[in-house]
């Protein structure tokens, strides 16, 4: 059995030591928080890049995302040419009283249309004004922070690496193609074999 009254004396001493310590209470919103770079606030949307394919509404968990669009078609790029019809976006519009954060969206859309910002000062006085439309999706893209730098020592990607080898590849050829020109030329500049030098004539004596 304990002392009575140890309890007591333990939570005073936890008390006065909590009231020694100087305060890390962050002055918000003076003070503004300096967030991880991969910080969940809120979903940019880069307009240019979306087209219409709907994969980001379907997948949602929360159907919090909203899409309108209408096609238009496109006239022939030459003459001669078959039309083609494409997607307009209309209305883009993502519901955050509904959003869980989950990032699923930004994952599954295959043209980066759709980006991760920092931004998390986007309270309403009504829930129903969280619906925050493709202009104001379209501004946050301007607090989405840069890619971060990549590895030095990581292995360089595929496509660079495909690049590289068929520019190394032209080159090599254009190359051996100017080599060839060369030789052909002759030593003398001249591209029918022959000596270049006529500085004496036909050889007779002045």
């Amino acid at each position: 059995m304990g002392i009575p009254g140890s309890g007591l004396a333990k939570g005073l001493a936890v008390t006065l030591r909590t009231m020694t310590r100087k305060s890390h209470t962050a002055q918000y919103p003076d003070a503004q928080p300096e967030l991880p770079p991969r910080t969940r606030g809120v979903i940019g949307l880069f307009e240019e890049n979306c087209t219409v394919c709907m994969l980001c509404a379907r997948e949602c968990p929360d159907w919090c995302i909203y899409i309108d669009s209408h096609k238009e078609t496109v006239p022939p790029a030459a003459p001669g040419g078959r039309e083609r019809s494409r997607n307009v976006l209309d209305r883009f519009a993502i519901d955050f009283a509904l959003c869980m954060y989950c990032g699923i969206c930004i994952e599954v859309c295959p043209f980066d249309a759709l980006f991760w910002s920092p931004e998390f000062e986007y309270a309403e006085t009504d829930i129903r004004e969280l619906t925050h439309e493709r202009d104001k999706l379209r501004d946050w893209m301007w607090t989405v922070p840069a890619p971060p730098a990549l590895d030095p020592a990581a292995e360089e990607p595929k496509e660079i690496a495909a690049a590289r080898k068929a520019a190394d590849k032209l080159a090599a050829a254009e190359a051996a193609a100017a080599a060839e020109a060369a030789d052909a030329a002759g030593p003398n500049g001249t591209d029918d074999g022959t000596p270049g030098d006529t500085s004496r004539g036909n050889g007779a004596a002045s």
